[in-house]
């Protein structure tokens, strides 16, 4: 193909690049999303070219910019990008898109391509992801930068579409990105009136700017999203905002196509072989599939002034070092995500204190202490509730809360258990603070996705449950957890921890702070629970999840308990005594981390050949996986009621009646 055209604008080639390598990857895959990427081809060309400072060959550069595509299914924009920009993404990979195993899935994953700073695709979380990002970069300035000395100095950008904005989510962090006055945080919004179901204003019909700026955002509204230097003088302009700014990009859906731009039909499908050799005529783009000229590889390649910018930062750190060095260690160690070097030996103290104390209290006061124990040693603590404060005890003696003008180590979320939680992820993947936040239990399910996507990002993110079970007592069954632990703990790669008494929770707030490879929920109660003796063996064991808490020669069962739970079985296991029969009582606050154990281990807690029965204040299904078929589980598979809880515990059998009785039933199975 030949053009006889006059030559294009090198902006206008540049964007070109984006919209055939989107449409010649998801042809190729026979699976994608093409609309989006051709759609802000020019937005990319804007923010990429003339504002967002990073460096190809070194994606992790501590001070580079954070970028985020919420719009995931996007996905080919970001890795068009990247291809053009020098990073280590060759065409090969492009022309892989979708395969197994490439380095360009479906949607963005972190940790796989390089250059991608969050996985994305559940909308609504990659904007909440960067709000994450930028509250902390906004406190870790704060706490580190010095007059003259800005070493903590970047933006976030994110570019966000119509069904990121529908999600529920969006409201939650952009509410509270304007209530902190995140003024790092620049969002390009795609405002194409386009959903796979059509166009939007049968079910979209909002006043966006109205909205944002009614958040107290800085709104930028009208932009055409295909004029590159609108766009780039759009940036210009909310860099100078004190406010988060959203730039409202009026676009056309797979822009270029001369059939198919401006409909839902070219949201998330293949173009066709006839229709991409309409593209090419019409973009004046003579070239092969996954073709890019010298021209455009050349205006796109930001090697060399990443390499300088980051050249640049280096010489500022180098000063900083000279005149802060215990500051700018302490920053490189926290954004490596290392521990301080005391941490193990603080934490097995205060382990020690919880034994030589001996305390009866809630667990949920129990973590409480242990985060006041630990805080001390641990300046990347950034706590937080979603409002609960005074109920998941999530603070601290010393702990600042965050606001406005303000920096500390404590969020108030506000009722946004969502919000919160994809936050935190968003923290966790910026790197320099450890974040954890609370609310009951039950009301996980508004934070599940989010927690999804912190195990399959394997973030250090720590989600802090209280109010456990029907222990709660009078709130009744809209507050009562039950089928929650059970339901997370099929959620891979997340550790859940239900301790029985003090120890148990230092141990578990010891364990989740110290993983590096995953988040982690602490489960805690709202209800006392007694102090459980223990030996150095077994003090040694409860971090490998499970451990025989009682130990009696010859036993003849096992009852396997967690949590409030495990009151119950001691209780089970003396009275079983009095008629003859010997019970093992083996607590397993972490089922997650047992099922990880070697074979040895687990054989040695969990004998074959003696029956068991489990016990937890939750649904039974999960507990036959220990239990067997032949074995006995007493729990709740109903919802609860509203009463104080020991009338509870008891109407719903959680006695040692009850267990004694499932004991003698698996005993004479």
């Amino acid at each position: 193909m030949t053009s006889m055209l006059p030559p294009l604008p090198v902006t206008t080639k540049m964007a070109n690049a984006i919209r055939v390598l989107a449409m010649d990857a998801v042809q190729q895959a026979n699976s994608g999303h093409p609309g989006m990427p051709m759609g802000m081809a020019e937005i990319a060309v804007a923010l990429w070219s003339q504002h967002y400072h990073h460096n190809p060959a070194n994606p992790q550069w501590m001070n580079r910019d954070r970028f985020v595509i919420s719009n995931g299914h996007g996905s080919m924009l970001h890795y068009a990008l990247l291809h053009l920009t020098g990073y280590d993404l060759p065409m090969a990979e492009l022309k892989n898109f979708r395969q197994m195993h490439s380095k360009t899935p479906g949607h963005p994953e972190v940790h796989i391509t390089p250059g991608i700073e969050t996985t994305t695709g559940p909308l609504g979380q990659g904007i909440t992801n960067a709000v994450g990002m930028a509250l902390a970069e906004k406190l870790l300035a704060a706490e580190f930068n010095q007059a003259d000395l800005p070493v903590v100095d970047h933006y976030t950008y994110v570019l966000l579409g119509d069904g990121c904005l529908m999600e529920g989510i969006s409201h939650e962090a952009c509410s509270l990105a304007g209530t902190l006055g995140l003024n790092k945080l620049v969002a390009l919004y795609d405002d194409n009136g386009i959903s796979i179901d059509g166009h939007v204003e049968g079910w979209f019909a909002d006043d966006t700017p109205k909205r944002f700026e009614a958040y107290g955002w800085n709104v930028i509204p009208a932009v055409n999203g295909h004029d590159a230097a609108a766009v780039s003088a759009a940036i210009a302009s909310a860099k100078l905002s004190d406010k988060p700014t959203l730039i409202c990009c009026k676009t056309v859906i797979g822009q270029g196509s001369p059939n198919m731009a401006g409909t839902h039909n070219v949201h998330g499908a293949a173009l066709g072989a006839k229709e991409i050799a309409a593209v090419r005529l019409a973009l004046d783009w003579p070239y092969a599939p996954f073709e890019i000229p010298a021209d455009v590889y050349t205006a796109w390649d930001a090697k060399a002034a990443g390499a300088a910018r980051e050249t640049e930062w280096n010489t500022l750190f180098a000063s900083y070092t000279a005149a802060y060095p215990a500051q700018a260690a302490e920053l490189e160690r926290r954004m490596k995500g290392d521990l301080p070097g005391d941490f193990n030996a603080v934490a097995d103290a205060y382990i020690q204190q919880c034994v030589e104390k001996q305390e009866t209290i809630a667990t949920r006061k129990a973590s409480q202490n242990a985060i006041q124990a630990l805080a001390p040693v641990l300046p990347e603590f950034l706590g937080g509730s979603a409002d609960l404060t005074g109920s998941n005890l999530t603070n601290w003696k010393e702990c600042v809360a965050v606001r406005h003008n303000q920096a500390g180590n404590h969020i108030n979320y506000g009722v946004r258990e969502f919000g919160m939680s994809a936050i935190m992820n968003g923290i966790a993947l910026h790197g320099g603070y450890l974040p954890f936040g609370a609310t009951f239990l039950t009301f996980s399910d508004y934070s599940r996705n989010a927690i999804r996507m912190a195990a399959l990002m394997q973030l250090r993110s720590l989600f802090v449950f209280t109010h456990d079970s029907i222990g709660l007592g009078e709130d009744g069954p809209t507050h009562q957890s039950v089928e929650h632990i059970s339901s997370m703990r099929l959620i891979p790669n997340l550790d859940n921890w239900r301790p029985c008494d003090t120890v148990e929770s230092a141990v578990a707030w010891k364990q989740a702070i110290a993983r590096k490879d995953g988040p982690s929920t602490l489960i805690f109660s709202r209800q006392n629970l007694p102090f459980q003796s223990r030996t150095a063996e077994q003090l040694a064991n409860i971090a490998r999840g499970a451990y025989v808490l009682q130990d009696p020669v010859n036993p003849a069962v096992i009852l396997i308990a967690t949590g409030s739970e495990i009151e119950l079985a001691v209780k089970s296991a003396a009275e079983l005594a009095t008629q003859g029969i010997v019970a093992r009582v083996v607590s397993m606050p972490s089922t997650d981390v047992f099922d990880r154990q070697d074979a040895a281990y687990k054989a040695s807690v969990l004998p074959k050949g003696l029956p068991r029965v489990a016990i937890e204040a939750g649904v039974t299904d999960f507990w036959y996986k220990y239990v067997g078929l032949e074995g006995a589980v007493v729990g709740i598979d109903t919802f609860g009621e509203s009463a104080p809880a020991g009338v509870l515990f008891k109407h719903f059998g959680f006695t040692a009646d009850n267990v004694i009785a499932k004991v003698n039933s698996v005993l004479a199975a």
